[in-house]
C-alpha cells in the first residue's frame, strides 16, 4: 500500500486524488504500528523486549534523521513528484526485505473488535495511558507540524538550516529512544515524566532563545532526546497496562495517536492562522498534562518486563 500509495501521488493530476490516497495510505501506516512493535518483542528473548522496542521506535528517529530532510533537499533539487517516487521504489524493497526475513508471526491474544473497544472501559489503568498519549501527542504535533513557518519567522531559517535542524531533533530521538530502552526498567514513570518536563523546558527555550541559531539547535536536541524518552515510556506503558491483551491495546494506541497527529496539526494551524506560528509553541504545553496525570494517578508503573 505504501508503494502504490506514493507511485499514485507522484502522478496524481489533482489534490482530491493525493488527499484520499493518504488516508488509504495512512491505514497502511496506522495497521503497521499496531502489530509492528509486538513483533518484535516476539522475536526476542523475554529480557530483551524493551530494547527490541527501543530498536523498533528508533526507526522513527532515523526517518526523522533521513527521510525528512532527505525529502526536503530532493524537493527542492528537483521537484516533490520525483521524491514521492523514489519512496515509492524504497517502499518496495522493504515489501520484498520484509517478505524475505520476517518469520510469520500469528497472533498469540486475538480479540473480537468489540472487544478492543472496549477495553478502555474495563481497564482504568490503560484508559489513563490512552488520555496521556492524547495530550502527548496532541501537544507534540501541534508544535512539530509548525517548526518549519516558525524557523523561518524567527530566524528567517534557509532550507539548508532548516534540514540541520531536523537531523539534529531525529539524532536525538534516536539517541532518547535507546536511552529510555535502559530507563524504562528502573522507572517506567519517572521516565515518562522526566522526558515530558524536558520536552516542555526545550520549548520554553525555543520561545525564549529560538531567534538564535545555536539556541534553536540545543533546544531542537533537547526535544528530539526527550521526544524518544516519552514514546518508548507511552508504549511501554501501554504493554504494562494490558499485557495479556498487548496487540489489542497498541491498536487503540495506534489509533489515538495518528488522530491527534492530525488533530495536532489541524489544531496548531488554526492557532498559527489567527494567534501567530509562534503560538503553537505554547500549545504545546498539553504535553504538561500529559506528565502530570501519572504523577497524580500513580499509575503506569510497572516495566514491560
Amino acid at each position: 500500500m505504501l508503494a502504490i500509495g506514493n507511485l499514485i501521488t507522484s502522478i496524481a493530476p489533482n489534490y482530491p486524488l493525493i488527499l484520499g490516497t493518504r488516508l488509504i495510505m495512512g491505514f497502511a501506516s496506522g495497521v503497521f504500528w499496531a502489530i509492528g512493535v509486538t513483533m518484535a518483542m516476539r522475536i526476542v528473548p523475554e529480557e530483551h523486549v524493551n530494547r527490541a522496542a527501543a530498536v523498533v521506535m528508533s526507526g522513527i528517529s532515523i526517518a526523522t534523521v533521513v527521510g525528512i530532510p532527505l525529502g526536503t533537499l530532493l524537493e527542492s533539487a528537483g521537484d516533490w513528484r520525483t521524491t514521492f517516487l523514489i519512496w515509492s521504489a524504497l517502499s518496495a524493497v522493504v515489501l520484498i526485505a520484509v517478505a524475505v526475513t520476517v518469520p510469520s508471526l500469528p497472533s498469540a491474544n486475538a480479540v473480537s473488535v468489540r472487544e478492543v473497544f472496549t477495553l478502555p472501559l474495563k481497564n482504568v489503568q490503560l484508559r489513563v495511558v490512552l488520555i496521556m498519549v492524547v495530550f502527548f501527542v496532541l501537544g507534540h504535533f501541534g508544535a512539530y507540524t509548525f517548526v518549519r513557518p516558525y524557523l523561518e519567522e524567527s530566524t528567517s531559517a534557509t532550507v539548508g538550516f532548516i534540514t540541520v535542524v531536523l537531523i539534529v531533533f531525529g539524532i536525538g530521538g534516536a539517541v532518547g529512544n535507546f536511552i529510555g530502552g535502559h530507563t524504562v526498567n528502573k522507572s517506567l514513570r519517572g521516565s515518562f515524566i522526566v522526558g515530558g518536563l524536558i520536552m516542555v523546558a526545550s520549548l520554553v527555550l525555543l520561545l525564549t532563545i529560538g531567534a538564535n541559531k545555536v539556541g534553536v539547535i540545543i533546544a531542537m536536541t533537547l526535544w528530539g532526546l526527550a521526544f524518544g524518552v516519552v514514546q518508548l515510556s507511552q508504549i511501554n506503558m501501554t504493554l504494562s497496562a494490558a499485557p495479556q491483551q498487548f496487540e489489542a491495546a497498541m491498536s487503540l494506541n495506534t489509533m489515538a495517536y495518528n488522530t491527534c497527529i492530525a488533530l495536532g496539526a489541524l489544531i496548531g494551524g488554526l492557532f498559527a492562522d489567527h494567534v501567530g506560528v509562534s503560538s503553537v509553541v505554547w500549545f504545546a504545553i498539553l504535553v504538561a498534562l500529559a506528565v502530570i496525570l501519572p504523577s497524580v494517578t500513580g499509575r503506569g508503573t510497572a516495566p514491560a518486563s
